[in-house]
């Protein structure tokens, strides 16, 4: 464990300039609206001003990062700099001599670490490329170009998944290994969980897992032009042009996604920011022109959504401190910080069936099609394992044990087993499962709706999901399994929909992918069909 460096705390948010009046508001609108925020902090001239915490989501487990994790890596990127192993001059055929499939491409010789950070190399790897397989970086360099390096802005992930195989290469560590001492010890950093291709190396544009105040120390430590508790961290040119409008990406849509791109790092339409990106609106946005910060972690499908939220409010919340003093508390702010969460388990509830089920198996049929597609279904939501390269999948071998006011469910997906238990009085049991080779904590909850049909939620709060399962028993031994998950896989293929234009170009091809995403629903989340036997 890191040594426990946390962000100082003012004493109320007026200390350092900011309105509990309109934290307050933002708090309410964003219940009032069913937003899926997670957490947030806001934090002004290196204070934390309010920070809130949705049950079941806390301060000290780690979330699901997503993209957050590209500027994660550009940091990594910026040490390889600031010590000389690379520039970002450097050409790719340069570093990996023994990949390159065409020493003639001449696109090739021109494509350049820089590139790469500022999502300008041209090329143009596919949304659908299978993660469980293949050499990432073979693939990488083999994916047809859509320009020449440096000629276009188009956000692709495998970019940044290519620098960490850079870090690797000219240090010779993981880029975990690589930023412990450099970043992670001196911010009092965890070392994080991040998913990796096959060989060990971090998937770079996505996959990182970090706590609320651990992107705000990255965040704080950019804000300050490198230093962090008034030691530097990293050179002040880095953070500075990786922050800042290196690249026209005008061509992109949405009004946050079309103000300049750095290194990693979205300028934002409102004058004086930037932020770091997460998908289902994980941010990390700082204010410069107020000494302010906004640290959020969700599980909202529409980031352009959770930013008009957040813009209603911010800036607006921060005033002068110091200048004529005007009344912008709010006596109940404490308390909405402290009482606001995300849901609640239903109370108790029973069924006959529960002894019906006692000392037996669930089993249930592969669906051919999901393990055809590559998405077997999962006590993961779709959200956490579509990207991931150790998908879990084909829940089998479903046991459940009912006692006073709670039940375990005990299950296989392949290889991994794993047993929890949900609370059936109301309230969540906390426990722990692995899948995918990765581990996660969980809070689960169960109850009869209808005499024969029984709803599990587990969410593992690492994650921005919750994923149900909805059991019907039916005569002979019968069983009826219908998976759904939070957010709304629905949801998720409509925001995905919004930016298929921004991907491809032909307009057949566009209008076959959102036919194709708006159908996914039905087609990952199908019904699944068992018995139920004796052993």
């Amino acid at each position: 464990m890191a040594d426990k460096i946390r962000i100082p705390r003012a004493a109320t948010p007026e200390e350092v300039g900011v309105s509990s009046r309109e934290i307050a508001r933002f708090v309410q609108e964003m219940q009032d609206h069913g937003l899926r925020f997670h957490s947030f902090m806001v934090i002004r001239h290196g204070k934390v001003a309010a920070e809130c915490y949705r049950a079941p989501y806390n301060a000290e487990t780690p979330h699901q990062m997503y993209s957050v994790s590209k500027s994660l890596t550009s940091t990594a990127v910026g040490f390889c700099v600031q010590e000389g192993l690379l520039s970002v001059e450097d050409r790719i055929v340069d570093i990996f001599p023994d990949y390159i499939p065409d020493q003639n491409d001449e696109r090739m010789q021109m494509l350049r670490v820089k590139h790469l950070l500022s999502m300008t190399s041209g090329k143009n790897v596919s949304i659908f490329d299978d993660k469980t397989r293949g050499n990432w970086i073979t693939s990488y360099l083999n994916a047809p170009w859509y320009n020449d390096p440096g000629k276009e802005f188009r956000y692709v992930n495998e970019n940044i998944y290519m620098l960490c195989a850079i870090v690797h290469r000219v240090t010779g560590q993981t880029v975990r290994d690589f930023l412990q001492p450099r970043l992670f010890e001196p911010l009092g950093i965890d070392y994080p969980q991040w998913e990796t291709d096959p060989y060990g190396i971090e998937a770079g544009g996505w996959g990182v897992f970090l706590k609320t105040e651990d992107l705000a120390k990255l965040m704080l430590m950019y804000s300050q032009g490198g230093v962090f508790n008034g030691q530097r961290i990293l050179d002040e040119e880095w953070t500075k042009t990786a922050t800042s409008f290196v690249v026209d990406n005008s061509n992109n849509s949405g009004l946050d996604s079309v103000n300049g791109y750095g290194y990693c790092f979205w300028r934002c339409h409102v004058p004086g920011t930037y932020r770091a990106d997460g998908m289902f609106s994980q941010f990390g946005i700082v204010f410069e022109d107020y000494d302010a910060m906004f640290i959020c972690t969700a599980g909202v499908c529409s980031e352009e959504n959770a930013r008009k939220q957040i813009w209603l409010h911010f800036p607006r919340a921060f005033f002068d401190e110091n200048g004529v003093k005007t009344d912008t508390s709010c006596p109940q702010l404490a308390e909405m910080l402290q009482n606001a969460p995300l849901d609640k388990p239903l109370p108790a509830s029973s069924s006959p069936w529960e002894k019906r089920l006692e000392g037996c198996v669930i089993r249930l049929r592969k669906n051919v099609l999901l393990n055809l597609v590559g998405f077997p279904v999962s006590m993961l939501p779709l959200a956490v394992v579509y990207m991931a390269a150790d998908k879990a999948g084909n829940i089998d071998n479903i046991r459940f044990s009912f006692r006073e006011k709670e039940c375990s469910m005990s299950w296989t997906e392949g290889h991994e087993a794993n047993t929890v238990i949900c609370g059936m009085d109301g309230h969540y049991r906390y426990g722990e499962m692995r899948l995918g080779q990765m581990n996660y904590v969980v809070c689960c909850s169960a109850y009869w709706d209808k005499a024969n049909r029984f709803i599990v939620d587990v969410r593992p709060v690492n994650t921005i999901g919750k994923r149900r399962l909805a059991f019907t028993f039916k005569l002979n031994d019968r069983v009826v399994m219908k998976p759904s998950s939070e957010p709304p896989v629905s949801e998720i293929a409509a925001n995905l929909a919004l930016g298929v234009p921004t991907m491809f170009k032909n307009p057949v091809v566009v209008a076959l992918a959102k036919q194709a995403l708006y159908r996914l629903p039905g087609i990952v989340e199908p019904k699944h069909r068992g018995r139920i036997i004796k052993e």
